[in-house]
């Protein structure tokens, strides 16, 4: 069968899997992981790919990084046959070390960061290679050290996974150990490895239990059903929406332009504070656009908004709720929605 595209664009958040062919190790000692190490701090900031959590284990690796203009196929072909490359030199081998392609499933940022984080940095645990969480602190190949302060990696984003916790870095960290403490249980998360609707809704026995229709997955996508439905039907496979909005000249400030006309305000309002009705609604519209049209990190809309990462995640949930029942996209130059106070309005350009 041919290969299933992969879904990739700018700003687009991945859960990347790497596994040695025939469960073959792809690291043999920590020269190895050393020189991994040094390829991902050279190419991370060259393609301005961001990454939140990583682990590597003897056999297999993982990653969880958001693409920056360059494609992450980009990245993973240029780090795997470097590393290649270096590891045959090194222990006196030749062809191929890994299995097939990397494996990238696209994430719902908001509703997966957390728990993607904790499963990635839980896996030394799980594989015994550490006793505990104390032992997780002082794995040098693992982001676990990084978000506790224990480790410097200079490529991996801490703060913007730290903000899902809280807004003092000591608190945020306090948090985050608790978290990981309450996962120590969980064991291996299939869920977690691949997505669509039927993971989003608890599985196949939530489904059938509930008599739900299954219609919309995807292998390569973990998110609910909508963010699924979105990113393949909206984004036409490629995700080429977002080149296309740009080239009409969406950025944030196009967006906002556009829900201020919509909610009958001025652009300057939805970025002033405030909590009146429309302003709220124009900004949380704003956030879900930005965040799922044109792929913005909620970091960027944090500092936009100066809010935090977790109001922000509520914003977008809130502004694509108020987008459905009112029938407000942007792609459309004309759109007849149902007013704010139940009248009915056709809005124009």
């Amino acid at each position: 069968m041919p290969r299933t595209a992969r879904l990739d664009a700018p700003g687009i958040f991945h859960h990347v899997m790497i596994r040695g062919i025939e469960r073959r190790n792809i690291f043999r000692n920590n020269k190895d992981r050393e020189d991994f190490l040094l390829r991902l701090g050279k190419l991370l900031p060259e393609t301005r790919t961001v990454c939140y959590g990583w682990v590597f284990l003897s056999n297999h690796a993982h990653f969880l990084f958001r693409t920056g203009a360059f494609p992450l196929s980009n990245l993973m072909r240029r780090l795997l046959t470097g590393y290649v490359i270096g590891f045959n030199r090194r222990h006196g081998r030749c062809g191929q070390l890994f299995q097939n392609r990397f494996k990238s499933i696209v994430c719902q940022e908001e509703v997966y960061l957390k728990e993607l984080v904790r499963y990635i940095h839980l896996n030394p645990i799980r594989a015994g290679l550490v006793a505990d969480l104390a032992g997780l602190q002082r794995y040098r190949y693992c982001g676990h050290g990084m978000l506790t302060g224990a480790a410097e990696v200079e490529w991996q984003d801490a703060e913007h996974v730290l903000a899902f916790f809280g807004e003092e870095i000591s608190t945020a960290r306090s948090a985050y150990l608790a978290y990981m403490a309450e996962g120590l249980q969980q064991g291996h998360r299939k869920d977690l490895t691949g997505g669509g609707l039927i993971r989003s809704l608890g599985g196949w026995s939530e489904v059938k239990r509930a008599g739900r229709d299954h219609g919309m997955s995807d292998a390569r996508i973990l998110g609910e059903s909508n963010f699924v439905e979105a990113l393949l039907s909206e984004a036409g496979e490629a995700l080429n929406r977002q080149y296309a909005l740009k080239a009409l000249g969406y950025d944030l400030q196009g967006i906002a332009g556009r829900a201020a006309s919509l909610l009958g305000i001025e652009v300057d309002e939805i970025f002033s504070p405030g909590r009146q009705s429309a302003k709220v609604k124009a900004r949380s519209l704003v956030c879900f656009w930005a965040a799922r049209e044109l792929g913005m990190p909620l970091s960027d809309l944090a500092r936009a908004f100066t809010m935090s990462i977790p109001g922000i995640s509520y914003a977008v949930r809130r502004g694509e709720a108020l987008a459905r029942a009112n029938g407000f996209n942007l792609g459309d130059q004309v759109v007849s929605k149902q007013g704010i106070e139940g009248e009915e309005i056709t809005v124009g350009r």
